[in-house]
């Protein structure tokens, strides 16, 4: 896997303390993203991008919390709410074989064993058991299980996959 760029870990749900830590929903599993002095590029939602040094991080009732050495009270960290968060691609661990980011299932393009174009991967359900694929094709969508049974082929330099879906789906 080529590494550059950015990648979209997160998203600022709430402040948490007087001081200006956030509650991050984390779209990554593990918390050694979030490591202290790691730079993280914060997007607002007016789209504008600022750079931000990680203080702590640690474990909160499903969330992560957070908090940059710049910002230094609830207020200042209430203006974040919404923001996504970035990091540099290239500090990711290679993954085994077969194993995938998030990032690099969304977008590919999806077809059946019989080459029929179903859709393209819009979004990702983590269930604990396995993921879910939500593939769009125009208003109609499709929820692929992300097990070995069903998803046959990943090629990410074609951005495909290849899908045998059970019976009724």
């Amino acid at each position: 896997m080529k590494k550059n760029g950015f990648i979209l870990i997160g998203k600022i749900v709430g402040a948490h303390s007087l001081k200006g830590a956030f509650k991050v929903c984390s779209y990554v599993e593990s918390l050694s993203v979030y490591k202290p002095g790691r730079l993280i590029r914060v997007s607002d939602t007016k789209g504008q991008t600022v750079t931000y040094t990680i203080k702590w991080a640690k474990l909160h009732t499903g969330n992560i919390l957070l908090f940059f050495e710049e910002i230094t009270n609830r207020t200042m960290a209430e203006t974040l709410i919404g923001s996504e968060l970035f990091i540099d691609k290239s500090i990711l661990p290679e993954l085994n074989d077969g194993s995938y980011y998030w990032s690099d299932i969304i977008g590919l393009s999806v077809y059946s064993i019989d080459g029929n174009y179903m859709g393209r991967v819009e979004s990702i359900i983590p269930t604990g058991s396995n993921d879910v694929y939500v593939v769009k094709n125009g208003d109609k969508e499709i929820l692929v299980p992300g097990i070995e049974s069903v998803v046959l082929e990943i090629n990410l330099k074609q951005k495909m996959m290849r899908v045998d879906l059970p019976e009724g789906l």
